[in-house]
C-alpha cells in the first residue's frame, strides 16, 4: 500500500508559477514510477507528466511540455511538479500517482492514487 498526499495548489493568475507536492509513505518510494493528473470540471481526468523509478526519464503531456517539470527527491519520498506560464484551461484538480510502469499516460497505469489538490488560475 502506498499513501500519497498532494499540497501546493491554490490560486495564481495566468502567467503565474506553482510547485505541487506530493508525499508518498507505505511501500518503498523508489519502486514505483510517479506521475500528475489533472481534472477539470465537466471533463476526464487527463495525463499531465510521469517520471520512472530513477528519477532519469520523464515524459510530459504535449500540451505542457517546456512549461512544466517533473521531479522527484527520495530523501523526503517526495514528487514535485513545477508549473510555470500557466493558463486559464489548466484549472483543475490536480492528483498524483503511483505505478508499475513507464511512461503511463493512462489512469490504468497506476496502481495508488492522492485525493487531489485544487488549482485555479484566474484570466
Amino acid at each position: 500500500q502506498v499513501q500519497l498526499v498532494e499540497s501546493g495548489g491554490g490560486l495564481v493568475q495566468a502567467g503565474g508559477s506553482l510547485r505541487l507536492s506530493c508525499a508518498a509513505s507505505g511501500r518503498t518510494f523508489s519502486s514505483f514510477a510517479m506521475g500528475w493528473f489533472r481534472q477539470a470540471p465537466g471533463k476526464e481526468r487527463e495525463f499531465v507528466a510521469a517520471i520512472d523509478w530513477s528519477g532519469g526519464n520523464t515524459y510530459y503531456a504535449d500540451s505542457v511540455k517546456g512549461r512544466f517539470t517533473i521531479s522527484r527527491d527520495y530523501a523526503k519520498n517526495t514528487v514535485y511538479l513545477q508549473m510555470n506560464s500557466l493558463k486559464p484551461e489548466e484549472t483543475a484538480v490536480y492528483y498524483c500517482a503511483a505505478g508499475r510502469f513507464f511512461p503511463a499516460a493512462i489512469k490504468t497505469g497506476y496502481d495508488y492514487w492522492g485525493q487531489g489538490t485544487q488549482v485555479t488560475v484566474s484570466s
